[in-house]
């Protein structure tokens, strides 16, 4: 099971995710960023968190420790933001923590240009992605980290925030674990990512001995109201069951297709061109529902990433 700490001090928001978690230090001395079971995205964003973090640690990728944080949020009296205090006070009780990387430093297109990522290393990152239906890992939003970042010892990739992943778990009537997913745009897919030598590599590894030591690490109370799933226990099955048909259907969902720097990058400005161009003449058609003259409205947002 995860360990279990409480938290002592509040130190900050993280605003810049949707979820906004926080950095709290802990009665174990040690300082976590802690994401809350009263943020929009629910406790099945925590699930997926423990589910593909403790397997990926499972198979040798870096991935911080998680722990399970008790969270009293009268330690965090003193933060001034109302919407975050609304949250704090809504997630009192049993909390997801993950140990913070004391100067770690995103991982971005940037770094990708001068930082080097051996092709089975991407591969194995890109087949944990594809197995758990991660959409989460893009150029536009890496959710690695690079650490350490002070020459104590050479840089390395570390694996972060998979809320976005287990994608079937919000709709288990319609999900087939055979179903591709595009990873055209994964963070690390210039790397040349090597997802056939990942795939003999660590299938064989993915067992339901392992899923069920994985799901076992989710607090009951996070799968007690699962839909359509009497027990907490019956839904562990469910996810045991779906994985573990997944990884045996690898070949139907492998990645092996990724475009490199200079396809992306023209792909890109071909997208920003079109979008400056303006409204196409099928949309002069449609209403205003905000009541504003037709030249008046920005559509760029509604174009963007359509074909």
């Amino acid at each position: 099971m995860l360990r279990e700490v409480t938290a002592e001090r509040y130190v900050t928001p993280l605003t810049a995710g949707g979820s906004v978690p926080g950095v709290v230090e802990a009665d174990d001395l040690g300082t976590y960023v802690v994401k809350f079971t009263g943020a929009a995205q629910g406790r099945k964003a925590l699930v997926a968190e423990i589910v593909v973090g403790e397997l990926a640690r499972a198979l040798g990728l870096r991935f911080p420790e998680l722990v399970l944080v008790h969270f009293d949020p009268a330690v965090a009296g003193h933060e001034p933001h109302q919407e975050v205090q609304d949250l704090l006070r809504a997630s009192a009780g049993l909390n997801l923590g993950m140990d913070y990387l004391p100067g770690a430093a995103d991982f971005t297109p940037q770094t990708a240009e001068t930082f080097a990522v051996d092709p089975l290393e991407a591969g194995r990152v890109v087949w944990l992605d594809a197995l758990t239906v991660n959409v989460d890992r893009t150029t536009h939003s890496s959710n690695l980290m690079v650490w350490p970042t002070l020459g104590v010892a050479p840089p390395r990739l570390w694996l972060i925030d998979h809320g976005a992943a287990l994608v079937f778990h919000h709709r288990w009537d319609t999900s087939r674990p055979e179903k591709a997913y595009d990873f055209r745009r994964h963070a690390l897919g210039v790397y040349g990512p090597d997802t056939r030598a990942a795939d003999a590599e660590l299938a064989p590894r993915v067992t339901e001995e392992l899923l069920r030591e994985v799901t076992a690490r989710v607090p009951d109370a996070w799968l007690a109201d699962e839909p359509g799933f009497a027990t907490p226990d019956e839904a562990r099955e469910a996810y045991v069951g779906y994985l573990l048909a997944r990884v045996r259907a690898s070949a139907a969902w492998l990645p092996t297709d990724f475009p490199g720097r200079a396809q992306l990058a023209s792909e890109d400005a071909h997208r920003a061109a079109r979008t400056r161009q303006g409204r196409p003449d099928w949309l002069k058609r449609v209403p205003d529902l905000h009541g504003r003259p037709a030249a008046e409205q920005d559509w760029s947002v509604h174009l963007e990433g359509n074909p």
